[in-house]
């Protein structure tokens, strides 16, 4: 790829760069294939004030690669992997003791990606504002937002069930760009993590994420600890049902698990998703 000289870029216009900062200096070139190629690859490199200025300049990259026909399939994967939104810094201000995870993830998040292209930000943004929602309705506090996964923590296992019923009828009520079906998988279980400066450890943190895997898009799964820590407290609009005895992986023993049934979710799955 040809470097611009100073002469050539000062002949092109703004729109052919995808991010001019505050101060007018133009930054990642656009103007040709190459050139998109090239920031696509540089964008992470490139400081940004403010996550307003990332994405506007990421949309217009996007759409520069649309134009050239490149399918950025690889930067995209790249920038969800990386993102954090609003990771909490003090970790102090978390539940310690006995608390329930709720762990989601958008079931065929590649797929989507592949069909909407740049338009999957904007639906990713769309699903964790519902579940963030949904989560600080229920009392619960976000832990941390990976990709396409979302875990929060509860004081109540009641109240974590109840966030995830309330997130599946919102996200059921929304129509999605280009006509997708979105689904979320949702893992529920209980247990005493150590709370520390960068965090939860501990084996309930590894077991809510080994139940949300072989939960099923629009699926409610939790686990036996959860059953237990709900009991009495079981709203009653709600309906356990018992899915059996499952090995997790890298767990010891078999976890019993169980559907929450509510009024408007869905009721029949295909049998749980195992990992070989």
């Amino acid at each position: 790829m040809a470097k611009l000289s100073a002469r050539e870029r000062a002949q092109l216009p703004d729109r052919a760069f995808a991010y001019l900062d505050a101060e007018g200096r133009r930054r990642l070139p656009i103007n040709d294939e190459a050139h998109v190629r090239n920031a696509l690859a540089r964008f992470d490199r490139v400081p940004f004030p403010d996550d307003a200025s990332r994405d506007r300049a990421r949309k217009r990259l996007l759409n520069a690669a649309k134009k050239y026909g490149i399918v950025p399939v690889g930067f995209m994967t790249g920038q969800l992997r990386s993102e954090r939104s609003a990771r909490s810094g003090d970790f102090s201000t978390l539940p310690s003791g006995s608390v329930t995870f709720l762990l989601t993830d958008i079931e065929g998040s590649t797929g989507l990606l592949r069909d909407l292209g740049e338009d999957y930000a904007a639906l990713l943004r769309d699903v964790r504002g519902i579940i963030r929602a949904a989560v600080r309705r229920g009392g619960g506090h976000k832990v941390d937002a990976t990709g396409d996964e979302y875990l929060a923590v509860f004081e109540r296992a009641a109240s974590a069930v109840q966030a995830a019923v309330h997130l599946q009828h919102m996200l059921g009520e929304r129509t999605w760009p280009g006509g997708v079906d979105v689904r979320v998988r949702t893992g529920i279980h209980s247990g005493r993590p150590t709370l520390t400066d960068t965090g939860y450890v501990g084996l309930s943190v590894h077991t809510v994420a080994r139940v949300c895997a072989m939960a099923h898009g629009g699926q409610i799964v939790l686990s036996g600890r959860t059953k237990a820590a709900m009991d009495p407290a079981m709203p009653a609009d709600m309906r356990l049902r018992s899915l059996g005895r499952h090995r997790l992986v890298g767990l010891p023993q078999p976890e019993p698990l169980f559907q929450v049934h509510a009024k408007g979710l869905r009721t029949r799955f295909p049998p749980l998703r195992t990992t070989p």
